[in-house]
């Protein structure tokens, strides 16, 4: 799953009344085998996958969320492996919603499909790059070689004209080549950095992940990154745009260890800061602004939530969105814990999906953000006020 939005600014979109990114799984069929895959995607299509007339009226059902539309991403598994994928994409176009696809890179994607992603109207394509050297990437894809494949076919999309956005899963075994991987998509001609803090769902559940302050560094980090000329957003780590307000209003960057040598490191590679940041900060959440339609379209608020609210053949997707409790709740920000005291609630709001895998409820504290709220209505004050 990736968010991909290389469309004109959408900030003013009304969350409540329509999402800004509709994520569809059109497949679980995948020729990799990656260790942290949230869908722990399959060989071959599993049974229940919508059909053709299924999609396009899953494709309606988009566009009748009204302007401006969601833009609709076509993810998997690999979305290549579905037979019919450019019909459907042909339906979106047909109604002018956008539409941008997540490929793995396998054999499918040569030089022929690129050329017919382009000329199909798709905008923009997301690729996973998860290490700047072959021997991490290749051993989380589990496919030598693909390390040398990946930047070939990143250069090869943004060559094309399309907007490529690349996405990495931090993990313990990547987190010192992060600046590196920067550089990588950098020089590849990357337009966005997506980068995913992994939740324990799917094959990621047997992932080393990294600590809570080892993630309040590596958003530091991130913002630094986004001033080298791409845009730079998370996944499942919304406390980075409190770090990013927070730099923002004058907060100095952290002095510890894993901060200080990645921000070494990335001068050293790309050179001093070179223009504004272009850190995304539009408060979605899971749930707020997403939404996560399954191979068999079962509907759940993003796809490392796997909370079942419906299916899109017995109920449309924004009578859902608009009205399912659990939904409203999350967009009110009725939290518990650290989250629903904290003055960021709902520029941030933590990580739903993290919270419901560490403790079961979707309206928890997200056990990686390492920040303390504010423990009186006066700081808060003065802290929203600063921002």
């Amino acid at each position: 799953m990736t968010a991909i939005t290389g469309a004109a600014p959408r900030s003013r979109l009304n969350f409540d009344q329509r999402p800004m990114l509709v994520f569809w799984e059109v497949t679980r069929a995948c020729q990799l085998a990656c260790k942290h895959c949230r869908a722990s995607a399959t060989e071959g299509a599993l049974p229940g996958e919508l059909s053709t007339a299924e999609g396009f009226d899953l494709i309606d059902q988009v566009a009748g969320f009204g302007r401006p539309y969601p833009i609709l991403v076509l993810t998997g598994g690999d979305c290549l492996l579905r037979p019919d994928l450019f019909e459907l994409v042909k339906h979106a176009n047909g109604l002018g919603v956008p539409v941008a696809l997540s490929p793995s890179v396998t054999p499918s994607l040569t030089p022929a499909m690129i050329d017919k992603m382009v000329t199909s109207g798709v905008k923009a394509v997301s690729i996973s790059l998860d290490g700047a050297v072959p021997a991490t990437h290749d051993g989380v894809r589990g496919i030598p070689g693909h390390f040398e494949d990946t930047i070939k076919a990143i250069s090869a999309l943004s060559a094309a004209g399309l907007t490529v956005q690349v996405n990495t899963t931090v993990m313990r075994a990547n987190v010192n080549e992060l600046a590196d991987v920067a550089d990588l998509i950098s020089r590849a001609g990357a337009h966005i950095w997506e980068v995913f803090f992994l939740v324990q769902v799917g094959r990621g559940v047997a992932t080393d992940a990294i600590s809570p302050a080892e993630h309040e560094e590596i958003c530091h980090f991130l913002y630094d990154a986004s001033q080298h000329g791409f845009i730079v957003r998370t996944v499942e780590a919304p406390f980075f745009r409190r770090v990013v307000a927070r730099r923002q209003a004058g907060d100095q960057a952290p002095t510890s260890t894993l901060y200080q040598r990645l921000a070494a490191r990335l001068e050293a590679l790309m050179g001093p800061a070179a223009g504004r940041p272009r850190a995304q900060t539009a408060s979605t959440r899971d749930g707020k602004g997403i939404l996560f339609v399954a191979h068999d379209g079962e509907i759940n608020p993003a796809g490392f939530l796997p909370l079942p609210l419906g299916n899109v053949r017995d109920e449309t997707i924004a009578t859902i969105y608009r009205d399912d409790p659990l939904l409203r709740r999350i967009r009110d920000a009725e939290f518990t814990g650290r989250c629903g005291r904290c003055e960021y609630a709902d520029l941030c709001g933590g990580s739903r999906a993290r919270a419901f895998a560490a403790s079961g409820d979707p309206l928890g504290e997200d056990s990686a953000c390492p920040y303390e709220p504010a423990s009186s209505p006066s700081e808060v004050d003065a802290v929203l006020v600063s921002d």
